[in-house]
């Protein structure tokens, strides 16, 4: 974010926190005239059939039964899945931000919390969000502690967010085009050398026959801190203790972890050799995946279930183009120690927060514990049966693609239930069982998938620190780290230190070791 657009953020912010006390809580007993809230929807476009997430048959289910339960009235507000940030800072600075707003970045709340721009919901946790507080159960990061409380500040008791719990914590995966491999007589790559000598032969020999010219080994877009993590980070440092790893996670990007760099550059060594598609800089969150479903490109890291999803459909559209074709998960990226170590999910998923300018919190609050009773978010999660999904003889739900107005544009509806994250049908045993099941691809592809992403996982460290330095900061670091992968990846494997020593400094000194000597003060140990 430009400094001039950040100004203006933080200035409406300010004019936000002169609100605060103007928008105490108002009743809603259910009597009278409904109240008004809006809750924002991640858009992740129509690509993929994917439907107007504002306007479709789960919006109007949710709408017709918290009126009738609660009284409220909600309207779905869209925001771009891939420009979330710069849009709610928009949003926030002009004061029209939905009632209830949803990030994955932590820096931003900071951000909006310490300028007075979000409700306080400690108040009303116990009195109106029973069913939230019992649904979220214990946290188990942090012993003695509820879940719903993860963010409280430890000094004020304040509560700004509550973290959505996910119940599946495999994080990203590795897919590889099966068929290919087959044709070649290989076998899966088991090493990172496996990998590269994997996709010199899909360079070299074309396997698909789509042309010398046009295959593409490996793609990705231009988020490669996400795309290509599980190679590059596999590169970091065994020996790094929890408290490091922690203190040099800036901005949520993993820069500076020891053994980073080593990761990209072996990302410049691949793209040198040509094996990494050439546009991967101008490639947003969809356009890689036409490669992939034309079947042009190869491989390609994403999350864990990405090319099984009904949306955007890449294993389905890649089968329609190319009869007889396979995506199948893998495991390759090998550390120091001959161990696939990557990283896996918390239990925390996505944050949801009240602005301080919203009319009326108390029915957001509401809105949110209503979510949470089973009844809500199971329909949610699988729909009506006959129509997104039938019931086995074993009573476990197995989904089928929505049509129209019934397509998920999320696996299981995440986007309308912040609360969770993932398949939860009430029971252990019947969970797992049902999350092979809710998709429409083979049940072993999901089995698989879920099982090498979770192998040797583990979730970064749960620190309960109160941080607010990273908030001016993270939308530039972000960016600047961005550019600096790309032309870290791109360069002459000859020019590669000099890029990355410089990028690193810049990205230091604008902001990175504010960020990092913040984090090494509050650091608290286990």
């Amino acid at each position: 974010m430009k400094r001039g657009t950040l100004r203006v953020v933080l200035a409406g912010l300010v004019i936000l926190s002169l609100l605060a006390a103007c928008n105490k809580a108002k009743p809603a007993d259910g009597a009278g005239a409904p109240a008004e809230i809006t809750v924002e929807v991640f858009d992740r476009g129509t690509d993929g059939g994917r439907s107007d997430p504002t306007n479709n048959n789960w919006t109007k289910w949710i709408q017709e039964k918290l009126l009738k339960d609660e009284n409220i009235k909600v309207t779905f507000v869209a925001v771009p899945r891939g420009s979330e940030t710069t849009t709610l800072n928009n949003m926030m600075a002009a004061g029209d931000a939905p009632n209830i707003c949803l990030t994955y970045d932590g820096g931003l709340i900071a951000q909006y919390r310490d300028l007075g721009g979000i409700f306080d919901m400690s108040p009303y946790i116990e009195p109106l969000m029973p069913d939230l507080k019992k649904f979220l159960g214990p946290d188990l990061a942090l012993p003695g502690n509820d879940f719903i409380y993860r963010n409280q500040d430890r000094e004020t008791g304040k509560v700004f967010a509550i973290p959505g719990r996910r119940t599946n914590l495999a994080q990203r995966g590795t897919f590889i085009r099966g068929d290919w491999l087959e044709k070649l007589g290989l076998k899966p790559p088991a090493t990172t050398q496996e990998f590269y000598d994997v996709l010199l032969a899909f360079k070299t020999q074309d396997p698909g026959g789509v042309g010398a010219s046009r295959v593409v080994p490996f793609t990705m877009g231009s988020g490669v801190w996400f795309d290509a993590a599980n190679l590059i980070e596999s590169f970091i440092d065994v020996s790094l203790s929890d408290k490091d790893h922690w203190i040099n996670n800036v901005a949520n990007r993993e820069f500076l972890q020891p053994g980073y760099k080593e990761g990209v550059r072996f990302m410049n060594k691949m793209y040198n050799a040509g094996l990494i598609d050439r546009d991967f800089p101008l490639n947003k969150a969809d356009e890689q995946y036409t490669l992939l479903k034309s079947g042009a490109a190869g491989s390609f890291q994403q999350n864990w279930d990405q090319p099984y999803r009904d949306s955007p459909g890449i294993l389905r559209d890649l089968q329609t183009n190319v009869p007889g074709a396979t995506l199948i998960p893998i495991d390759p990226f090998t550390n120091s120690r001959g161990v696939t170590y990557k990283n896996m999910h918390d239990a925390a998923g996505v944050n949801y927060f009240i602005p301080t300018a919203a009319k009326n919190p108390e029915a957001a609050l509401r809105y949110l514990n209503w979510l949470a009773r089973f009844e809500n978010y199971n329909f949610l999660q699988i729909g009506e049966e006959g129509v997104t999904h039938d019931l086995g003889s074993d009573d476990i739900p197995k989904i089928k693609p929505g049509a129209g107005l019934w397509i998920q544009n999320s696996p299981q509806n995440i986007d309308y239930t912040p609360i969770i994250n993932g398949l939860d049908l009430g029971d252990p045993e019947k969970t797992a069982k049902g999350l092979a099941t809710s998709y429409t691809v083979d049940a072993q592809l999901i089995i698989d998938a879920n099982a090498l992403s979770l192998k040797n996982g583990k979730p970064m460290p749960i620190v309960p620190a109160t941080l607010s330095v990273a908030g001016p900061y993270t939308q530039t670091l972000q960016d600047k780290g961005t550019v600096l992968l790309t032309e870290a990846i791109t360069c002459a494997p000859a020019q590669f230190d000099r890029v990355w020593d410089a990028g690193i400094a810049d990205w230091l000194a604008s902001g990175g070791t504010a960020i990092r000597d913040e984090r090494t003060a509050k650091y608290i140990a286990p």
